[in-house]
């Protein structure tokens, strides 16, 4: 299930405080954005326990418990897990995962509240969540009746919301940090082969993993962690960014003509770094118009043209990469800005030899 109209992890809380607590609510969202960690601290809010049910790890049976005898008649009595006195929090984690039978087992408990006799004491409230189909996660089609009987909120990754709650909650200040320079990073979309991809629960273990390990962590250490949690390209990206820390040596020491390209075969990792951050920092100091440059943007962006000549002389792959178009063809540095490239490219490289 897709929509067009989405919310961020920031705006969550809110809508479940108003929506949740009177109708039960579904969660969609790719895998790894902290759907459940969401739906917990939610919980936690409200002074719940919460208590999770795993679709792809129960039976029928589990749910609408077993046959007892009492008073000469038989009644199912329901696991000890839900049949609780007090009120709390319901999560039912990868509901459109489980089996057709578990799915028709949830039709009561979260329509009715009620499962046989048992009935979810008054201010409980119920949240399920579930992957797509469409992010190569185990995901069923649910049916009409259990879609029907859910409000359905579609989640989406917010680098500026996990960089908020990232400052406090102790996350590693080189994820920190990259994560800063590169938002884009943070979550990409779940690839068609098995390979680690780029989530914010990757970023998270990746942060674990550096702080047991600390910062002194070898450098064939560090590439084995990023390799094994995050996606290919933003894991060596991630692994040039702290060469650049551990170096005091960055992209602003090369625009100041403090420090030069990386020309080293060892360091085409740190080339490919700087490049992306160049091309980032290209992006956010141009304006669209020429005409509403400053005398210092100019000058910068005399230096980077500059810089380009400097770059391709290294890489003719990253000094493309540094102006090349988006995904869909479109550019993505000012139209003046290209033209100028154009014009004096050639001048520049003259003048270099």
């Amino acid at each position: 299930m897709h929509s067009a109209l989405t919310l961020t992890p920031a705006q969550l809380p809110d809508l479940l405080l108003h929506v949740a607590v009177v109708r039960p609510v579904f969660v969609w969202g790719a895998p790894g954005i902290g759907k459940s960690s969401l739906v917990r601290a939610f919980a936690d809010s409200l002074g719940l326990p919460c208590v999770t049910l795993v679709g792809t790890q129960l039976a029928a049976e589990d749910l609408i418990g077993v046959p007892e005898l009492r008073d000469g008649r038989s009644r199912f009595a329901p696991p000890e897990s839900i049949a609780r006195a007090e009120p709390y929090c319901l999560f039912l984690d990868e509901l459109n995962a489980s089996s057709p039978d578990v799915q028709k087992a949830f039709y009561s408990l979260i329509l009715d509240r009620r499962i046989g006799e048992y009935e979810l004491p008054a201010g409980s409230i119920v949240i399920g969540a579930g992957n797509r189909a469409t992010d190569n996660a185990l995901a069923r089609p649910m049916a009409s009746a259990l879609v029907n009987r859910l409000l359905h909120l579609h989640l989406r990754a917010s680098a500026v919301d996990w960089l908020d709650w990232a400052a406090g909650a102790g996350i590693h200040p080189w994820v920190l940090d990259y994560l800063t320079q590169r938002p884009d990073h943070l979550w990409v979309q779940p690839p068609k082969t098995e390979e680690p991809f780029s989530t914010p629960r990757a970023w998270h273990m990746l942060s674990d993993a550096l702080h047991s390990y600390g910062d002194d962590i070898v450098e064939d250490t560090l590439r084995l962690l990023a390799g094994g949690t995050l996606t290919p390209a933003h894991a060596s990206g991630f692994c040039a960014y702290v060469k650049t820390v551990r170096h005091r040596y960055g992209l602003d020491a090369i625009v100041r003509g403090d420090a030069s390209w990386p020309r080293a075969a060892t360091d085409r990792d740190l080339l490919f770094f700087f490049a992306e951050a160049f091309r980032a920092r290209l992006v956010h100091d141009l304006p669209d118009s020429r005409e509403h440059a400053s005398r210092a943007v100019r000058d910068f962006a005399m230096r980077a043209k500059g810089l380009l000549v400097e770059l391709a002389e290294i890489s003719l792959e990253c000094a493309q990469l540094v102006v090349a178009a988006d995904a869909e063809g479109r550019p993505v540095l000012p139209a003046w800005f290209l033209v100028e490239v154009t014009r004096d490219l050639p001048r520049l490289v003259a003048a270099r030899t």
